[in-house]
């Protein structure tokens, strides 16, 4: 394990073996660090992050500033495992063969690992690390925080991590395990109020769960949040929902996220079949039409030698 890690979710935490770093306090610091270790891929021009970060000075003070949290960062964070940073004149980035952990990545590679499967399709794996990944998420990125940059970052950030909760909503229904279920709607919640999707899956779970008073007292709540929110009345598909549970009838299947229910996939597999089949009648044609073709060619050229020999 690294002996550098870095927090970015929630409050800014730096630790080398387990025992915080010194002299990180300063929150622009704290910003050109994450800055570089979100980006770490590519190299950065020191005059581009001297504008990003210090954009209310001039050029001369923000070069200035930069030199200086560069100095910061690197008398803080090199050590025995070599330089963090790559510093030059004219240009800075983590160092490619930097050995660190940061719970922004780990959050992301959990991420791409589920992005395109619908929460009831999840695997086994795919449930483990949407857990995690939800788990690292300790608060909106760098708290406290107001920059141009971060400020994008964070809502596209806080976007995948409500992506997430949404997956596991959906693959703790799939699974039976409701009550698990219903904390994650309820994280959502806190962060989108108004969100009636996740209104009708809670309203779900409390019913599948046994509560059929929880269940209803749910869709009140949503009611009064989209009034309150947005000046607008649940949609037809809420609305249809209590009508339901109200009146204790078993639940349709929860529409899915795109992608190939079973019967969806046989229909698929038996066009394919088709197709298949198709072609290879075609392939057979075609290939009788040569052979025969080039057997009345090789018939007409021996007719031709035999008369020229005549």
């Amino acid at each position: 394990m690294p002996g550098l890690r870095v927090s970015l979710f929630g409050k800014f935490r730096a630790e080398r073996d387990d025992l915080p770093i010194a002299g990180l306090a300063a929150r622009k610091v704290q910003e050109l660090f994450a800055y570089l270790l979100i980006h770490c891929t590519r190299p950065h021009p020191r005059e581009a992050l001297a504008t990003l970060l210090w954009a209310d000075t001039s050029t001369a003070q923000s070069k200035s500033y930069l030199r200086k949290a560069l100095w910061l960062l690197q008398s803080a964070l090199d050590g025995p495992e070599g330089p963090l940073l790559h510093v030059d004149l004219e240009w800075v980035q983590v160092h490619p063969s930097a050995d660190f952990w940061l719970d922004v990545a780990r959050f992301e590679q959990a991420y791409a690992l589920i992005s395109g499967f619908p929460g009831e399709q999840l695997s086994d794996a795919q449930l483990r690390a949407a857990e995690e990944a939800v788990a690292l998420y300790g608060g909106d990125l760098l708290e406290g925080s107001y920059q141009e940059w971060c400020l994008y970052e964070r809502e596209r950030l806080q976007m995948a991590y409500l992506a997430l909760l949404d997956k596991l909503m959906a693959a703790c229904e799939a699974r039976g395990l409701y009550e698990q279920g219903i904390g994650y709607s309820t994280a959502i919640l806190r962060h989108d109020c108004a969100r009636e999707q996740t209104h009708r899956r809670l309203m779900r779970l409390h019913y599948l769960a046994g509560d059929r008073s929880a269940a209803m007292r749910q869709y009140e709540r949503c009611a009064a949040a989209l009034r309150r929110e947005l000046s607008v009345e649940p949609t037809e598909a809420t609305a249809a929902l209590y009508r339901r549970i109200c009146a204790s009838q078993p639940l349709e299947a929860a529409p899915t996220a795109p992608g190939l229910s079973a019967g969806a996939l046989l229909e698929r597999l038996r066009q394919m079949q088709a197709d298949l089949d198709a072609f290879h009648q075609q392939l057979q044609a075609s290939l009788a039409t040569a052979i025969g073709a080039l057997s009345a060619a090789e018939q007409g050229g021996s007719a031709g030698n035999d008369t020229r020999a005549q």
